[in-house]
């Protein structure tokens, strides 16, 4: 406990000194996080069957990182990331632990000591409380409990299957009581209300700059288009992904989880194609929402000096290599979107550095003049942005768990270079190996190919020598 006290002090006091140190006021910073947004779900950025003017103007206004991922591709872990710039093997949470780690400074902790008044709205998917995590108040707050017996507002999705997804969720008042008039569950408002909670922070307008954290709870399942979207999207126009497969060819270490059966097996064209109009309805609907805050800004006179970024807890498969999920090594499901736009900010600008979403912590704090903490693991791209560099991470890494607590830790890992992609599945000591210059959908596993054992073996130790130490600590204890 002394440890993690004085840890967040000397932060805290960094943070402050360095905000008074600032002559003129600090950036706002909006974060806007979807959820199980797979990446090539943006107009702007190559998609031309989707509508997204919001996010296309922020792609226009702002700088995209076209291969950002998630470290741990699993919405409570992957948040955990965010929050602390850390990996999961340091900041402990879930699966590595019960919880984040006390004696990590949070980023909002950081932003509120520093001035900076801090505040959240949305879905709440970690543990603990928005006000133990570091933000002074929140609006809209969706988390799991004070269903208080009462039945999902939506039991079931427009295929007629089960709604299985946010189960017992409500909104919470500013009090923390259950708002049940907006529903149990999500519902498809539940993107509307969560943008007004943040739209009410904006038009106050305060004197001090805000971080507003805003997760909206699309396009995760149930897939519940709004009034006006349910017919938006004809599925016959949609394309299949290139690398859709009926069925995947081997469990790759989450078969049996909750995503998978969400559609039937072998998964079948027509299915899929209105899982996506579903997904492009539910998107478009938040993309709206995006609009209606990019406004308030606006309208209040606060674009110019606010910081926004774009981003997203984790892909998805949609059946792409035969998976409905999101817990895989592929790129589909590590790849997320991932845009900032505002003051110093190049425009209409492209950046293939290789990103981690940790990596937002440090970042933001460079740019708002604020110190780092010293237990972040992300670094920031600032020096990316300001064309100073090219890379900040020459190989990034990745792992999940699995569906159960048994059996090798973490089941699935991955090493990513600019080129090339290695991943191991350590439940059956299976790899998979990818040229992913020549192979964007990673169509040709070449792990077996004898030209390519050289590049296997460089990757093979890397792979090790980055996950052996982290593992071995969680191994001792399992």
């Amino acid at each position: 406990m002394f440890r993690a006290s004085r840890l967040l002090r000397v932060s805290v006091a960094a943070a402050a000194a360095a905000l008074a140190s600032v002559s003129a006021r600090p950036p706002n910073v909006v974060l806007l996080m979807s959820d199980n947004q797979p990446p090539d779900t943006i107009g702007a950025l190559g998609n031309g069957y989707i509508d997204t003017p919001a996010l296309d103007r922020l792609v226009r206004e702002g700088s995209t990182f076209t291969r950002a991922l998630t470290a741990n591709p699993l919405c409570v872990p992957s948040r955990a990331e965010v929050m602390s710039g850390a990996s999961g093997f340091t900041n402990r949470s879930s699966p590595f632990g019960r919880g984040l780690d006390p004696a990590l400074p949070l980023w909002a902790q950081v932003m509120q000591a520093a001035g900076y008044h801090t505040w959240y709205t949305g879905k709440w998917h970690t543990d603990g409380t928005p006000a133990a995590r570091g933000y002074a108040e929140h609006r809209a707050l969706l988390s799991s409990g004070g269903a208080a017996g009462q039945p999902a507002s939506h039991p079931t999705m427009r295929n007629g299957r089960p709604a299985t997804g946010f189960q017992g969720f409500t909104f919470k008042t500013p009090a923390g009581e259950p708002d049940l008039t907006k529903g149990v569950g999500l519902t498809p408002q539940t993107d509307r209300h969560i943008a007004d909670g943040a739209i009410e922070f904006i038009r106050r307008r305060p004197d001090a700059p805000f971080f507003l954290h805003v997760n909206f709870a699309g396009c995760h399942d149930p897939l519940l288009p709004a009034p006006g979207f349910e017919t938006k999207y004809d599925p016959r126009t949609i394309p299949l992904p290139p690398n859709f497969l009926p069925q995947h060819p081997f469990d790759w270490g989450n078969a049996g989880g909750r995503d998978e059966k969400l559609m039937p097996l072998p998964l079948a064209v027509d299915d899929v194609k209105q899982e996506l109009a579903d997904i492009y309805a539910v998107l478009s609907h938040l993309d709206h929402q995006v609009g209606r805050i990019l406004e308030t800004l606006s309208a209040t006179g606060q674009a110019g000096n606010t910081l926004v970024i774009f981003t997203t807890d984790n892909g998805a498969g949609v059946g792409r290599h035969g998976i409905r999920g999101y817990q895989n090594m592929y790129e589909h499901a590590l790849g997320v979107p991932l845009i900032l736009a505002g003051p110093g900010i190049p425009r209409d600008a492209r950046f293939a550095a290789q990103t981690y979403l940790r990596d937002l912590f440090p970042t933001v704090c460079e740019l708002a003049g604020l110190p780092t903490p010293a237990t972040v693991e992300g670094r920031s791209l600032v020096p990316v942005l300001n064309g100073q560099a090219q890379e900040i991470h020459s190989e990034v890494y990745a792992y999940f768990h699995g569906s159960t607590s048994t059996g090798p830790f973490p089941i699935e890992r991955m090493v990513r270079t600019t080129r090339w992609k290695l991943i191991y599945y350590s439940h059956l000591d299976r790899y998979q190996l990818f040229d992913l210059e020549q192979d964007p959908f990673e169509l040709r596993d070449l792990a077996a190919s004898p030209a390519h054992a050289p590049t296997r073996r460089e990757l093979q130790a890397k792979l090790t020598a980055w996950f052996a130490p982290r593992i071995a600590p969680f191994a001792a204890a399992r």
